[in-house]
């Protein structure tokens, strides 16, 4: 796509279109500012203020673009972010405003998938000039981190395994000078057994791993982050119906969003000291999948016994989050594309939040609502732990009768996490089925931006 930095510039007087913003109670009165000719061109269009809804109207050898919004006075991330999907090439500038966070959705609303097209989209730039120059680089940070977002769950599996992820990490780690640290083969049998498992039967250059980095001044609050890996997900023996598995190559979409956070943090400074954890596997089937009925033991000495193979993310998650806790983190924040459940419960668009504390969860939930990345809390409900028994095992991996499966899932992982330690899980759906303005259809980062705003809240 064309380079983010050159989508907002600070404005320095340039030749530039004007986009005015107006709403439904605000149109009378702007109309009165026009003359016949250009009412007359809006009332052909049938311009009617609606949101997203816009014009092109003459101004003599010009031209200007209006555009509905919710609330001209209080704008959203992504109120303009059709007009860069749509608007001729050019530079812009707000009329009588800035575009303030307008700005993110600016961007995004430009982003395209083309690495496997032949021919990429030949449409140029659409450029916004504001006057609020401090804003540019936030904006631009947390467009460039959705982008990543993006990119990385849009590449099929082939492209984008356990390696590749590594790949993606040692790039972090090269940038901001962070220790990397990857554990494989008879290593990771030994340290992170259940990671080994659900991984083993992948083809070799597809092997299982984990990757940790630590970056930060070690006298700073710890803070884990970790993201589930799995790069393509096939169910196992449990195998998963084909229309089930079209999209599974974006299973390993909180490892993107855990590495998306990670450059926030680490590339603004953040006063704290970050261990980010991705526990990376394909779940294969050959001769050596696990399999229905087995018990694996983990890192945290608990053991599993599995009550479904494609259950399998909730089995990485736990050496993580044990990994993490040993640490003695201030907080851990885990994302994981887990349940169909949670869809069910919420759809596409809000990922279900879980936490052990209330205080975290309203952090959370109100850092989304100001970062316009809305999540919906769900509960640690425990009398549910009971759907977790296992005759054999401590604990078993799936449970049979259906109901609260993302309430459920959460549980097993809690189980992981040691007692006292501040934890929140995001199982998010890192995908859009239908575009949005500045949302296009493919993946895309859906609690980053909470999670972001919350931790910048909490330690800045």
């Amino acid at each position: 796509m064309t380079d983010r930095k050159a989508l907002i510039q600070p404005d320095k007087g340039q030749d530039a279109q004007a986009i005015h913003l107006v709403n439904k109670d605000s149109l009378p009165a702007w109309l009165t500012t026009l003359n016949a000719q250009q009412r007359a061109a809006l009332a052909a269009q049938k311009f009617e203020a609606s949101g997203y809804e816009y014009a092109i109207v003459p101004d003599g050898d010009s031209w200007f673009v209006v555009s509905g919004v919710a609330n001209p006075d209080n704008l959203s991330s992504w109120c303009m972010a059709k007009l860069a999907e749509v608007l001729p090439t050019g530079t812009y500038r707000r009329a009588g405003g800035d575009a303030g966070p307008a700005l993110l959705g600016w961007v995004t609303g430009q982003y395209r998938f083309d690495r496997y097209r032949a021919e990429p989209a030949a449409q140029g730039p659409r450029i916004l000039l504001t006057g609020q120059v401090k804003a540019i680089g936030p904006a631009l940070a947390e467009a460039k981190a959705t982008a990543w977002v993006r990119d990385l769950v849009n590449t099929p599996a082939e492209d984008m395994g356990p390696a590749e992820l590594e790949h993606a990490a040692e790039g972090l780690a090269k940038e901001f000078k962070a220790e990397l640290r990857v554990t494989r083969g008879d290593a990771l049998e030994r340290a992170f057994p259940m990671v080994h498992m659900v991984g083993r039967a992948a083809a070799r250059d597809k092997a299982p791993r984990m990757i940790e980095l630590e970056w930060g001044n070690a006298k700073h609050p710890r803070l884990a982050i970790i993201g589930k890996g799995v790069t393509f997900d096939s169910g196992g023996l449990d195998l998963k119906p084909g229309s089930s598995m079209l999209l599974m190559k974006k299973d390993m979409g909180g490892a993107a969003h855990a590495l998306a956070l990670a450059r926030l943090i680490m590339a603004s400074g953040l006063k704290v000291r970050l261990h980010l954890l991705v526990p990376a596997a394909e779940n294969s089937l050959s001769g050596n999948a696990f399999r229905p009925g087995d018990v694996l033991k983990s890192r945290a000495g608990i053991s599993v016994e599995i009550g479904n193979t494609d259950a399998e993310g909730r089995l990485l998650l736990g050496d993580a989050l044990a990994r993490a806790g040993e640490e003695k983190p201030e907080l851990i924040i885990d994302f994981a594309t887990l349940t169909g459940a949670a869809r069910s419960a919420l759809g596409p668009d809000l990922p279900a939040l879980f936490a052990r504390r209330e205080e975290t969860a309203a952090e959370l939930l109100k850092a989304g609502k100001e970062a316009d990345d809305a999540c919906w809390q769900l509960p640690l409900w425990d009398p549910y732990r009971e759907y977790l028994k296992s005759d054999i095992a401590d604990i078993n991996n799936s449970h049979t009768n259906g109901y609260a499966g993302a309430s459920v899932a959460a549980l097993f992982l809690d189980r992981f996490v040691p007692e006292g330690t501040d934890w929140a899980h995001f199982d998010t759906f890192a995908w859009r089925p239908v575009a949005k303005p500045g949302r296009p259809k493919g993946g895309d980062a859906l609690g980053l931006r909470a999670a972001w705003r919350m931790l910048q809240n909490r330690f800045a």
